[in-house]
């Protein structure tokens, strides 16, 4: 492998011939050799977005030559695009603001814009990184901007449409279940009645609470910090340039990003990531609580609850035949642990800007980007693999229901509760039917109980006499 020289304020540098970044991304590759987590490809997408936008901004300004403006902004389509993924090298583990990172992209599209302008890769001619890619820009301001852009294209693309497909699925399956009565469960012991499809219903309502919780905290991601510059002044952009950008932006994504009214907060803090993965954590809740129910559904087949049946994907045991687990109910349930976690690092990150600046972006910028990916993808997994095959098992469902000894509520009306706990106390004592409890304390005929104990009459509020 061969290298070349490149210069940057602090001397030469020996890169890869073959890479397009340069001496400040090299430095930071010889100095921050930490772990192997990198920025993903939606920030990567973002950034090249940033810099295509701001070099249009600057052209039309007159500011930024429109050869070298067109030149930056093929390079930034490349990096948009994921062609030039392998050139940005950088883990997270670095300085807080993100500058190699800033300077990984300003040079790698300095260096591509160089060489489709017929230059030689590396002399900063006719293309600078700083003069020209890094134009009416700071990282202060392009980093925070890179990850809401990023944040918001992934949650709106990705996340809400399949958090939306698996709150239809439990929609259409709590109406598929109403009929089927079903043995409630508090304190994980038998309750009173209930319909499998007001169980799931449910499910459906708190991915529906869940969505528009994420929903509304994306408003606030819709705010850019670019504009900002160094400290939130705006020093060395010019008057519009934030909101032109910010417009460019929002051409180029689709979606209605605008220039935060206040630039100190904007770099200063990452309050709207804070809210919009504390928005996460709370749907990773619900996600977790529901797969836990359905492996609790279908645990058995015969030693457990058994009142569902989920799909056997693959084999369950390397020891037993036969064993089928719930291998989608424990991904999603180990995702739902990992987006709680990541809330935490996001949530000290965010708190802890000082002044002028957060220098924690890296690790907030990689975490929620994760929470995001590893969220979207468990809950197609989880939909498509588990959910769609949910099969109610009927059998299980009556012999659990009419074993139970809390249809003994539905006599509190008629006979009291404390005669109605005696009934109950002597058929567990005996092990027989209520029914027969009943009966056997003369309070009430079987044909008493037949009338007054019928399970599809307990899901509801009694009507008005």
């Amino acid at each position: 492998m061969g290298y070349r020289k490149e210069k940057d304020s602090m001397g030469e540098v020996e890169v890869p011939e073959e890479k397009y970044y340069g001496a400040q991304t090299q430095r930071s590759v010889n100095n921050f050799k930490i772990g192997a987590e990198r920025f993903q490809r939606e920030f990567i997408r973002a950034y090249g977005i940033i810099k295509k936008a701001a070099a249009k901004v600057n052209a039309s300004a007159g500011k930024l030559d429109e050869k070298i403006a067109n030149a930056i902004s093929e390079a930034s389509d490349e990096v948009i695009n994921g062609d030039l993924d392998k050139h940005f090298p950088l883990v997270i583990w670095q300085t807080g603001s993100g500058t190699q990172s800033n300077m990984n992209f300003n040079e790698v599209i300095s260096n591509r814009a160089i060489e489709m302008l017929g230059g030689v890769k590396g002399s900063k001619n006719p293309v600078h990184p700083n003069d020209h890619v890094n134009m009416s820009q700071s990282t202060n301001d392009t980093f925070p901007t890179a990850i809401n852009i990023s944040v918001v294209e992934l949650v709106t693309n990705e996340l809400i449409p399949e958090l939306e497909k698996l709150e239809e699925t439990f929609t259409k399956q709590s109406k598929e279940f109403n009929s089927i009565v079903k043995l409630g469960r508090t304190h994980l012991q038998d309750a009173t009645p209930l319909s499998l499809g007001q169980e799931f219903s449910g499910y459906s309502a708190a991915l529906n609470h869940g969505i528009k919780r994420i929903k509304n905290s994306l408003d606030s991601c819709y705010e850019l910090a670019i504009g900002g510059t160094a400290v939130g002044t705006g020093i060395n952009s010019f008057e519009g340039y934030a909101d032109s950008v910010a417009k460019e932006i929002s051409s180029i994504t689709n979606l209605p990003f605008r220039s935060a009214e206040n630039k100190f907060e904007a770099l200063g803090a990452q309050d709207c990531i804070v809210e919009l993965s504390g928005a996460l954590k709370t749907i990773a809740g619900s996600l977790f609580k529901i797969a836990n129910d359905i492996r609790w559904l279908a645990s058995g087949p015969r030693s457990g609850i058994g009142e569902i049946i989920i799909p056997s994907n693959e084999p369950g045991s390397s020891i037993m035949p036969g064993k089928i687990n719930p291998t989608q109910c424990e991904a999603m349930t180990m995702v739902c642990t990992q987006v709680m976690g990541n809330d935490t690092t996001i949530t000290i990150a965010g708190a802890s800007g000082n002044f002028e600046l957060n220098v924690y972006r890296p690790v907030l910028a990689y975490n929620i980007i994760q929470s995001i990916r590893i969220l979207s993808d468990a809950t197609s997994s989880f939909r498509k693999n588990c959910v769609e095959g949910i099969k109610p098992n009927k059998e299980r469902i009556n012999t659990n229901l009419y074993n139970s000894l809390m249809l003994v509520t539905a006599l509190n009306s008629h006979i009291g509760y404390d005669k109605a706990a005696e009934v109950a106390k002597k058929a567990f004592k005996d092990k027989s039917t209520l029914r027969d409890a009943i009966i056997q304390l003369d309070n009430k005929s079987g044909e008493d109980f037949d009338r007054l104990v019928q399970p599809e009459q307990m899901i509801h509020p009694r009507k008005k006499d």
